[in-house]
């Protein structure tokens, strides 16, 4: 082994869904968003001034944070805006989370708490969900370095009400909570409605999935003027421009657009619906969906065989080897007309 490599970081990174680029596929396997962006976002695109572009973007973003803010009803100074919530939530990881206890978040839930934790050299310690995949709260009430919960959770699709989400709150307030919202708006009651009343709350969100944005990297979070500026202290020494003018543009012109917004969200949960009612039809079990997928599994059937089966007909879903949830896989809600292509081929394989 020469030299120099001995000095390279070692980690297990984040595997990505899949992203086939084939003409006649059905893609449920990474929760995008199955309509285009609002048509405001999409004008804002066709009218921006390319020559821009050889101008650095506003370190601040003031354009989309000060829109954030309205939207939302709160300060300037309690937003903060990245390069999607994954970009939000590694700054996180990083500003928040420096002491020598463990941070929490559950044994099954989006993989890339575990990566960021290891990458940055953060203990961690992930209480199990019990046996229908639902957070116990007494399990995060113990001494900790942080937390972090997806509400709904990924890959299981469960929202949690709040008040269990406050229950975990008022026994952690000397460390920071990270409620991951990226499905919040198709399933119920926000944490932001807590921000108020806990200093050490950050609610992060994603334009990712409701807004139809996962290509433009738009992600924001929302917690007290302290802990915004903490975070942007440590984006300021790690890379001043982040966001890109076009996204900039685009995720302001989409928060103008309500009411394309909500119509889309209804069409999504309408889907979601019908999807239940058929995969259950097929022997399919699963958790009570609330974003933008169903975690599904069928006693009778294996996880990969299931899987592959898809694939050989170019339906793309999304399966995971760990061992609590092998048997599952994770079907994203697409338009009426793919979800008719899923049922085509499962009833072939029954």
């Amino acid at each position: 082994m020469k030299l120099w490599q001995d000095k390279i970081r070692r980690v297990t990174p984040y595997t990505p869904g899949e992203q086939p680029q084939k003409a006649r596929m059905v893609k449920l396997n990474t929760n995008e968003n199955p309509y285009p962006p609002s048509p405001l976002a999409a004008e804002a695109i066709r009218r921006f001034d390319t020559d821009r572009l050889r101008l650095y973007p506003d370190p601040a973003m003031t354009e989309l944070v000060e829109a954030l803010a309205a939207y939302h009803g709160v300060a300037a100074d309690m937003v903060f805006a990245g390069v999607g919530s994954d970009d939000v939530i590694a700054m996180a990881f990083q500003t928040y989370f420096n002491s020598d206890k463990p941070i929490l978040f559950p044994d099954v839930t989006y993989s890339f708490y575990s990566v960021w934790a290891e990458l940055f050299g953060i203990p961690y310690a992930r209480p199990k969900l019990d046996a229908e995949f639902r957070i116990d709260a007494s399990t995060y009430f113990g001494e900790n370095g942080g937390i972090i919960i997806p509400n709904p959770n990924a890959p299981t699709s469960i929202y949690e009400p709040l008040e269990s989400i406050e229950e975990i709150l008022r026994h952690n307030r000397d460390v920071v909570v990270i409620i991951d919202e990226a499905y919040i708006d198709f399933a119920g009651a926000s944490a932001l409605e807590l921000v108020d009343t806990y200093d050490n709350l950050l609610v992060v969100r994603t334009f990712s999935k409701s807004r139809s944005m996962a290509g433009m990297r738009i992600g924001y979070a929302i917690g007290c003027a302290e802990l915004i500026k903490a975070l942007n202290d440590v984006k300021y020494s790690f890379n001043s421009y982040t966001l890109n003018r076009l996204s900039i543009a685009a995720g302001t012109a989409s928060l103008k657009d309500e009411a394309y917004f909500a119509a889309q969200i209804e069409k999504i949960k309408a889907t979601r619906a019908k999807t239940a009612a058929r995969l259950k039809d097929m022997g399919f079990v699963f958790p009570e969906p609330a974003a933008n997928f169903i975690f599904a599994r069928h006693p009778q059937r294996r996880g990969e065989d299931l899987l592959a089966f898809l694939r050989e007909r170019d339906i793309y879903v999304r399966h995971f080897k760990e061992e609590r949830i092998r048997e599952y896989l994770r079907i994203t809600i697409g338009t009426e007309e793919e979800m008719e292509q899923l049922f085509c081929a499962l009833a072939e394989y029954q």
